[in-house]
């Protein structure tokens, strides 16, 4: 029996035209006698709205997006007859750098831990520097740990422990710490000198408590090596900024959930 082809059809697979604003599903099987003239229009707008994770790449593997990550900030203002502080942190930032704090050292350690920790560190504070700068150095440590805790909220999802050890010249500090709702500072620092610039090197403590009292943080700081006292207390904060990133990144094989046994990670 003689096999009559229509006119304008062939036997080989049509090649479709489609339009750049308009996609095919891969599974979709056209028809083999199927002209592009009877291709439902809705169907392809529909599928040219098919979210990117439904579709396939180039290998037949599934292409799945992250998720959507909502910037997690902290703000805290904290009034004093000592000091006046206002803290901003976001830890989903870039590493914006913005803090003023009359205490020049201090503010160098600020930007420290925004660039390293990739976080948008903002701190105004006024203080009664004019005695000396153990009150500023303390409030804004103690408004920064608020704020942290403000901005982790529930801590569902998140790595919850940092480790990092951070060289600078000859220093060599090593950073662990663990998102508990714990407070708790490990500290072992032997820093040479009592100052640098007009900075008391016995803050440095004093300013990694604070933080840990607010927060609820286990924090553990070890110094390997180091002889110059700058390069010591900005390995430590370079190592902190760099830890701290670690434990409040999300742990996509968590899926949102809490990263404790328990269910819960509270600051009580």
């Amino acid at each position: 029996m003689a096999l009559s082809i229509p006119v304008g059809r062939s036997l080989l697979k049509p090649q479709i035209r489609v339009s750049s604003t308009s996609q095919i599903h891969p599974s979709i099987q056209l028809p083999f006698f199927s002209n592009r003239n009877s291709i439902n229009l809705k169907l392809m707008n529909s599928m040219s709205a098919t979210p990117r994770a439904s579709l396939a790449d180039d290998n037949g593997s599934p292409v799945v997006s992250p998720p959507q990550i909502t910037g997690r900030v902290g703000e805290v203002k904290r009034v004093t007859k000592e000091t006046n502080v206002f803290v901003k942190i976001n830890l989903d930032g870039v590493g914006v750098a913005d803090s003023t704090t009359s205490v020049p050292f201090l503010d160098h350690m600020l930007d420290q831990l925004a660039s390293h920790g990739l976080f948008d560190v903002h701190v105004r504070a006024t203080g009664d520097i004019h005695i000396d700068d153990h009150h500023t150095n303390e409030d804004v440590s103690l408004a920064l740990g608020t704020a942290l805790l403000q901005a982790l909220g529930d801590r569902k999802g998140i790595n919850r422990f940092g480790d990092f050890s951070a060289p600078l010249d000859e220093a060599l500090v090593h950073v662990s710490l663990d998102l508990s709702g714990r407070p708790h500072l490990s500290y072992d620092l032997q820093i040479p000198t009592e100052g640098v610039g007009t900075y008391d090197t016995q803050l440095v403590e004093h300013f990694f408590q604070s933080l840990v009292n607010t927060s609820g943080m286990t924090l553990h700081i070890r110094q390997l090596a180091g002889k110059n006292s700058h390069h010591i207390i900005e390995a430590t904060f370079k190592a902190f900024a760099r830890a701290l990133r670690q434990a409040t990144e999300y742990d996509h094989r968590r899926a949102g959930t809490v990263p404790s046994s328990k269910g819960v990670l509270s600051r009580a």
